[in-house]
């Protein structure tokens, strides 16, 4: 009985894991979190970001240029918990 409890309790350590990172923020997403993630992600946060700020789909240019914008913000003058919303951009 206790192995299936520790079982079940891991199992739900672990989906409750994988959802918090599956989480999109857009903008509110920190420098720390935007780092670590993969590129995919990244671009996947930007663009609710972007659509949060109320603009159409972004093309794949403003993409681009927003992550790597984001990205050097967050390794030069951002901090770990600076929100990427706050990366300059045009």
């Amino acid at each position: 009985m206790q192995m299936f409890l520790v079982s079940g309790m891991a199992a739900a350590a672990v989906v409750s894991g994988c959802s918090s990172s599956v989480m999109n923020s857009g903008g509110d997403t920190t420098c720390k979190d935007f780092t670590a993630a993969e590129e995919k992600t990244q671009n996947e946060t930007i663009t609710k970001m972007i659509k949060d700020e109320g603009k159409n789909e972004p093309s794949n240019l403003e993409l681009t240029g927003r992550r790597l914008a984001v990205q050097t913000y967050c390794q030069t003058v951002g901090s770990p918990d600076a929100k990427i919303s706050q990366a300059p951009h045009l």
